[in-house]
């Protein structure tokens, strides 16, 4: 399990990850580990929660969709969601993707949904709920943040609640 979580705020786009990967609802495999990376040449930035080879290979696919439509996020990710659904190989992978280049920022999911956020903040995983509720009070409340910033706290807020999401934060922007 795991707690990913991108806002859209102030003209900057930026994300946090936990780095827990959990066995089972008992064990703690690791604590390190990095669910957000740059695809498409340092163009595109996502984040994953659910099955780690299953993010994996989501993402090599969903990078060669980017390929395939110039760097165009939204059909690509479109695209990919539509294969997700009908591809029987894709449609046993567990995982959830966020996705973002430095314009917009896209929740895909294993259910066709591709998602633009209404707040500018999307959050998926275990803590996802934790994460996304404190990302909005901040863009709300507290507008000067920067969107890292808000990102960062928001996975530490999710970490104090839930057991699958750690303090070890990763976060990247554009």
């Amino acid at each position: 399990m795991t707690t990913i979580v991108a806002v859209k705020h102030q003209g900057e786009i930026a994300i946090a990850g936990d780095g827990q990967v959990t066995m089972g609802e008992k064990y703690i495999m690791k604590a390190s580990a990095h669910k957000v990376r740059r695809i498409f040449d340092d163009q595109v930035i996502i984040g994953f929660a659910g099955g780690v080879a299953d993010a994996f290979t989501l993402s090599d696919w969903f990078e060669k969709k980017l390929r395939t439509y110039a760097g165009d996020l939204q059909r690509s990710a479109v695209e990919l969601a539509q294969d997700w659904r009908k591809d029987p190989t894709l449609q046993k992978l567990e995982a959830m993707l966020i996705a973002f280049d430095q314009k917009q920022l896209l929740l895909i999911s294993g259910n066709g949904e591709v998602i633009a956020p209404d707040e500018d903040v999307i959050a998926i995983g275990s803590g996802g709920n934790f994460a996304q509720a404190a990302a909005i009070a901040m863009t709300r409340q507290a507008p000067a943040m920067k969107a890292v910033d808000i990102a960062h706290e928001a996975i530490d807020i999710a970490a104090d609640i839930d057991i699958f999401t750690n303090h070890e934060i990763i976060t990247d922007q554009f």
